[in-house]
């Protein structure tokens, strides 16, 4: 058998194929992709070229993390056929814990003030437990007394809200612990030099995954792309990981801040001395969530149980897979990713508020659905939703850049997730993937 492995780079069978055939690129993904950079680049022009600075880049990034962390799990709960119309709630609920835990449960009764270093791991696991636990219980309620995951969720979009409304009295919870507060990213970054670090190693992970997919495919004598697509698509992915570790850096922290750190270790800022943000921590827990979702999704028994059910829940149960034990789990993820969720807002946030969270399910559901989440179920990936989450948020940061009024924001992005919706189904029955 003849493949790419030719010395020219390529065989016959890939003389007369297009560039796009020949790289093998996914064209929903290049659509997200085009819709992004469209998005940007008008936005760019109405604003004088304030939306591609390095400083609205890296608030663009940090605001666009709590509604992607929740994005990654409601494409599992979307694959199977079903909806959580609660995600906003039960972040809501979520953080008030958390910041009844740092401010009230850890002083009051265990005598641990601001400041402690088990103030912030406490508060993070209250969080996780919570969501967990709330997750579970609604998968419980759907799976195994068959009610319809919108009502049980919809049920829950009024109950945990004010469930959390009713735990803080409705009062805004401030101010919270210092080293909880960095995880928002908005205070916490890795700075310049471990930037480049992940940056690094990201790009080397990045290399390594288009190796070992190649080799792979010929272990198992499939087609492979020729030579030269598999160090195109290697060299960009390397581009944009480190172009993008680059603008971050580029954002220098204000001389302000800057000379209250010298301060504080008894120096004095240096004339001239300039310090990047880097890569925000927030950041860096979207990419492990995304990663770890994406291992779960592609090569896990319950990756693959989850899309099967997705695809024919009746002949998946026929199968031997126990169903409603598949959604208590599936729901259990949700609810522990809007803790998480929960845990990235508030610090960014710097306070709980009563509003926290609100409208944040119809933004998780439309990131997922924007990025080629099936609705009829069966089909869904996770840097898809990632992409659907960036791509409303830059319309919203956008729109608020020009001085669109907020109930404006809303028709566009409502209109965007219709048309999306339509794209895709233009799409699956061009493609016969219905």
């Amino acid at each position: 058998m003849t493949d790419s492995t030719h010395p020219t780079g390529a065989t016959p069978t890939h003389a007369n194929r297009t560039l796009f055939q020949s790289l093998e690129l996914d064209m929903r993904l290049l659509g997200m992709i085009g819709a992004l950079v469209l998005i940007a680049i008008g936005f760019s022009i109405a604003t004088g070229g304030n939306f591609l600075t390095p400083r609205n880049i890296f608030n663009l990034t940090v605001q666009t993390v709590s509604v992607a962390i929740m994005a990654t799990g409601m494409v599992f709960v979307i694959v199977t056929r079903n909806i959580d119309l609660s995600v906003g709630a039960l972040l809501a609920v979520c953080s008030a814990v958390i910041a009844m835990v740092q401010t009230q449960v850890l002083p009051g009764y265990f005598g641990l003030e601001l400041g402690s270093p088990w103030i912030a791991p406490l508060a993070v696991l209250s969080g996780l437990v919570v969501g967990t636990f709330i997750g579970a219980f609604n998968g419980l309620l759907i799976g195994y007394q068959a009610i319809p995951a919108f009502i049980v969720t919809l049920g829950g979009f009024l109950v945990w809200r004010y469930a959390g409304w009713f735990l803080t009295e409705g009062q805004t919870i401030a101010p919270l612990d210092g080293t909880f507060i960095l995880l928002g990213g908005a205070e916490g970054t890795l700075g310049e030099f471990w930037s480049w670090v992940v940056g690094i190693l990201a790009s080397l992970a990045a290399v390594w995954g288009v190796y070992s997919a190649r080799r792979n495919r010929i272990k198992h004598d499939f087609p492979t792309k020729p030579l030269w697509a598999e160090y195109t698509i290697g060299g960009l992915f390397v581009a944009a990981i480190m172009g993008f570790v680059a603008i971050l850096n580029a954002y220098d922290v204000p001389r302000g801040k800057l000379r209250r750190i010298f301060e504080e270790r008894g120096e004095v800022l240096p004339d001239g001395f300039t310090q990047g943000h880097g890569l925000p921590i927030s950041v860096l827990i979207l990419i492990v969530v995304a990663i770890v979702m994406t291992i779960v999704a592609r090569k896990t028994r319950l990756g693959r149980y989850i899309f099967a059910t997705g695809g024919n829940p009746d002949a998946a149960e026929l199968s031997g897979i126990n169903t409603r034990l598949l959604t208590v789990k599936i729901f259990a993820i949700m609810g522990f990713l809007c803790g998480l969720s929960a845990i990235v807002a508030q610090a960014r946030l710097q306070a709980h508020t009563t509003d926290i969270g609100t409208l944040d399910e119809l933004r998780v559901i439309a990131a997922a659905v924007i990025g080629g989440t099936a609705l009829a179920g069966g089909a869904g990936t996770i840097y898809g939703a990632i992409l659907g989450a960036l791509i409303m948020q830059s319309l919203t940061s956008g729109m608020g850049m020009v001085g669109v009024d907020s109930p404006l924001q809303n028709i566009v992005v409502g209109a965007v997730l219709v048309f999306a919706v339509w794209i895709d189904i233009v799409y699956r029955r061009k493609t016969g993937d219905v």
